[in-house]
């Protein structure tokens, strides 16, 4: 994370030279008409996920090294007010990707007839082609409470996933906007 946090501030300090150095000038027709271009955003990244162990050490929480405790991230949802909750447990791993790109995408047409009716813009997320992944694993399961720590808590283990090596990707995640334009 650091690594990608140091990168993210060279690149932002070598944008605001730029900007700095930048000059605005008007461009007539005949100009503008031999300029072509795509709007759009083109990233590659990598992420890493409690590679050593989280920030909480305690009973439950700890280092990686330590087969005894979980080292990973946890997020808890509850689905119901009053109903227990599902945990996405031990998260952790790194994953990269080249490619990975947004833009914006007006809908006017296709989906059975109703992309006429929809005639607006949604966000394009276009997959890379692949996804690197070293090492990452999660577990899902069912817990009494949100944290091990809170009284009364008691965890189930449903099913733990690990993922090593390259994921293929294809095509393009649409998000539609909500409510009225």
């Amino acid at each position: 994370m650091k690594k990608f946090a140091h990168c993210l501030l060279g690149f932002m300090g070598s944008l605001s030279v730029a900007v700095a150095h930048a000059e605005l000038s008007s461009i007539d027709d005949g100009d503008l008409s031999a300029i072509s271009g795509q709007g759009g955003v083109y990233l590659s990244g990598e992420i890493t996920i409690n590679e050593q162990g989280g920030p909480i050490q305690n009973a439950y929480f700890g280092s990686c090294s330590d087969p005894a405790k979980r080292c990973g991230a946890r997020i808890a949802y509850q689905t119901r007010q009053d109903g227990g909750w599902y945990v996405l447990d031990d998260i952790r791993g790194s994953f990269s990707f080249q490619g990975l790109t947004l833009r914006v995408r007006n809908i006017d047409s296709g989906f059975g007839g109703d992309g006429a009716l929809f005639n607006r813009e949604v966000l394009e997320i276009g997959l890379p082609d692949t996804i690197k992944v070293d090492n990452l694993q999660y577990t899902y399961a069912t817990s009494s409470t949100a944290r091990p720590t809170d009284a009364g808590y008691k965890q189930t283990d449903i099913y733990t996933v690990n993922i090593d090596g390259d994921v293929t990707m294809k095509g393009n995640l649409l998000v539609f906007p909500t409510g009225t334009p």
